[in-house]
């Protein structure tokens, strides 16, 4: 079975950056400025604040990062409130909420969720000719994983311990 959701030209975009690539997230931004306009934005933190005076427009936003803000996102990806999320993450730092951070990026990938974690890519989605259109997002079948016999020998004696 092939389980798609449709995204519409208007993309619902979030924008997360840690504290050392906020600004490159803010610069990139703005350099962004007249393509983002055109969908809709959240941010976490601080980021979301600094976004909507930067950009003059609405910014939707969420708690900061490790505040659980990461963990909204992970909800909105979930809930198909989101088609792409820029995340501008420290790769020279250890984060206290790193467990958060894999937890987005995973489930972004589980959803088959449009992705940039640097700058290069967030460049090459925002200029692909598939950003303005209405396109069909594929989601991989988990229908054998949610249907799983959770109580055969070997998984019963995983819940016992």
């Amino acid at each position: 079975m092939i389980i798609s959701r449709h995204m519409t030209a208007v993309k619902r975009i979030a924008l997360v950056a840690h504290d050392n690539k906020k600004a490159d997230l803010l610069d990139w931004a703005t350099y962004n400025k007249d393509v983002l306009l055109q969908h809709e934005l959240v941010a976490t933190g601080t980021t979301g604040t600094i976004l909507e005076k930067m950009l003059d427009t609405p910014v939707v936003k969420l708690l900061s990062g490790p505040l659980g803000g990461d963990q909204q996102i992970g909800a909105m990806i979930a809930e198909g409130k989101l088609d792409v999320i820029i995340f501008f993450w420290d790769p020279m730092e250890a984060q206290p909420h790193d467990s958060d951070v894999k937890a987005v990026l995973r489930i972004a990938v589980t959803y088959n969720i449009i992705i940039a974690c640097n700058r290069t890519t967030a460049d090459f989605i925002l200029t692909s000719v598939l950003m303005n259109k209405d396109h069909a997002i594929y989601i991989p079948d988990y229908t054998d994983y949610l249907n799983r016999d959770l109580m055969n020998k070997n998984n019963h004696q995983k819940f016992l311990l």
